[in-house]
């Protein structure tokens, strides 16, 4: 019975799906550097956590309303995303390496460097906002690979690391002690993208938004 649930738990968390599509040749590509069995799941998680961070711009104003816009393979052959875009694509990235992993959501409030991002959404409120769960050691840490660290020496916050122990969460104050991210509310975590959910959640957050690009296949501003 135990094995059971221990063999349920990891197809749960490390299958492929149609928007975590590991199989794919872009996401094969993404952790070829990593699958190699002299690393530890530790090691693989932090060096795939940091490649996603970096190697993808933080951009909160394009965003796909179609459901293939979601899919990790997609993701992968832009050069920027948003915190969900991000999220997926390290997830996926993880799955095909056989580690546990599963989006978590939340709302947010950021502080620093709003004035575009309030103008564009009518608030400095972003939802919903993605993270990532990592099974690592027997438990489940957060992380959130959504600012990269070009962004924030721009914002002037230390960029988040992630060692594999601990989570990795948005700062919450700047260097100068000043509030940075403030979460609002959680969501939770599911299994798979929640699209539905996704699109739901941001038309009742941004109803004049989503209003003038009705019937677009993305939102860009």
């Amino acid at each position: 019975m135990i094995r059971t649930l221990i063999v349920k738990f990891y197809m749960n968390y490390t299958e492929s799906t149609a928007y975590y599509d590991f199989e794919t040749d872009e996401i094969q590509q993404l952790i070829a550097e990593f699958n190699i069995h002299s690393l530890s799941n530790e090691d693989k998680a932090i060096g795939l956590y940091l490649k996603v961070r970096d190697g993808w711009r933080y951009d909160p104003y394009h965003i796909s309303l179609e459901k293939k816009g979601y899919k990790a393979s997609i993701i992968a052959k832009k050069s920027s995303g948003h915190c969900i875009d991000k999220s997926i694509l390290l997830i996926a990235g993880l799955r095909g390496l056989g580690i546990p992993a599963r989006i978590h959501l939340a709302k947010v409030k950021n502080h620093i460097g709003v004035e575009r991002l309030t103008e564009k959404f009518g608030t400095n409120e972003l939802t919903p906002h993605g993270m990532v769960n990592i099974y690592l050691s027997g438990k489940w840490l957060k992380a959130s690979p959504a600012f990269n660290a070009s962004l924030c020496e721009k914002c002037n916050v230390p960029p988040l690391a992630f060692d594999g122990k601990n989570d990795s969460m948005f700062q919450a104050y700047d260097a100068s002690g000043a509030v940075f991210m403030e979460y609002l509310e959680d969501y939770g975590h599911f299994e798979d993208v929640p699209i539905d959910f996704i699109f739901e959640t941001m038309k009742s957050h941004y109803p004049a938004l989503v209003k003038q690009f009705s019937g677009a296949k993305e939102i860009k501003l």
